[in-house]
């Protein structure tokens, strides 16, 4: 599969400094901040620096260092925002999966008590 990134998404022009955010967490190879449409008590978007369309394309051709970094984020902003009692990560893909930008995004949503995502049987 061919993944053709776009450079003027709005994650690329927030990692540019072009538009401005409320940073969660930063590091060498991730940014976190809040979501600007909050979906429980805390909903924070993590994005690798690099540019990754979705998450298969960031698992194929991310360096370790990438992957490791972005992970080590995730758990950073477990650890700040304090989800303790669990949370969602949620990395929504393409046209299906309902991906509204593309650039690869891991929603880390908690700080409550969540409804089941799926139904049970």
């Amino acid at each position: 599969m061919q993944f053709d990134y776009d450079d003027q998404n709005i994650f690329a022009k927030i990692l540019r400094g072009e538009i401005p955010n409320s940073t969660v967490f930063e590091s060498e190879h991730a940014l976190a901040f809040h979501d600007i449409q909050p979906q429980a008590q805390v909903h924070v978007l993590v994005i690798p620096k690099g540019p990754y369309v979705s998450l298969d394309h960031f698992a194929r051709d991310a360096s370790a260092e990438e992957q490791a970094g972005f992970m080590a984020a995730v758990a950073e902003v477990c650890r700040i925002t304090g989800v303790v009692d669990g949370f969602r990560a949620i990395a929504n893909t393409r046209t299906h999966g309902v991906q509204d930008v593309p650039h690869f995004h891991l929603h880390i949503i908690g700080g409550q008590q969540l409804g089941r995502m799926l139904p049970r049987d």
